[in-house]
């Protein structure tokens, strides 16, 4: 069974930041690309950022580039999010994406 388990979000404040991770198991997690998405109240779930399988193709949404960095640790097996310069439109639940499967998301938080 897939299972993904997101952790680390919160309540920051405007400029902060915050790392959230993702533990992956149930699938062969070191040759698979992964994703972070999220969704904000009354939106429509968003692409945030990508990585493959090794590391070595990233992608972002111009909506977080330059301000986060997604990252992993295929012994860990688990996908890292590490939010800087955070905004309140940054406030969103965050989930953690491999194919088809989707974790059951941390919220995050950023406001005074």
């Amino acid at each position: 069974e897939v299972q993904l388990v997101e952790s680390g979000g919160g309540l920051v404040q405007p400029g902060g930041s915050l790392r959230v991770s993702c533990a992956g198991s149930g699938f062969p997690f070191s040759s698979s690309n992964m994703n972070w998405f999220r969704q904000a109240p009354g939106k429509e779930r968003e692409f945030v950022a990508s990585i493959s399988w090794n590391g070595i193709r990233i992608g972002y949404s111009d909506s977080v580039k330059d301000r986060f960095t997604i990252s992993r640790d295929n012994a860990k097996r688990t996908v890292y999010l590490q939010m800087n310069s955070l905004k309140p439109e940054d406030t969103a639940v965050y989930y953690c994406n491999v194919v088809k499967f989707w974790g059951q998301g941390t919220q995050v938080t950023v406001s005074s």
